[in-house]
């Protein structure tokens, strides 16, 4: 016994033969491409903020004229620039690590979506 007052309602395909076609412009078109750019460029965003921040403490260094404080403030600059370049280095061998164990080539454009068996 059912307690609805309509027994079964079934939902006809608006336009069972409208196709969608992909847009003309479309630079990425797998996520292999996605990710591998995405990678790409945080790897090279980070290594040139790392370089940038280390040249500052090196100039500040320079610059520091014999003061304490500031020169003590240049060498943690430096050691923060050493740091994050470590950081950049420990990513890339995560990435590296990763690639071997599943099998995939991260900056090949390899990697491909599970699929069901």
């Amino acid at each position: 016994m059912s307690f609805s007052i309509v027994e079964k309602v079934m939902a006809a395909p608006a336009a069972p033969d409208l196709s969608i076609g992909k847009p003309d412009n479309v630079a990425i078109t797998n996520i292999g491409t996605l990710i591998k750019g995405a990678v790409q460029g945080a790897l090279l965003v980070s290594a040139l903020l790392v370089f940038m921040y280390l040249i500052w403490g090196g100039i500040q260094w320079i610059t520091s004229g014999g003061d304490k404080g500031k020169t003590q403030e240049a060498r943690d600059r430096i050691t923060a620039a050493l740091v994050g370049l470590a950081v950049v280095a420990s990513a890339w061998a995560v990435m590296l690590i990763i690639q071997y164990f599943f099998g995939i080539s991260i900056l090949n454009d390899n990697i491909t979506p599970p699929t069901a068996y």
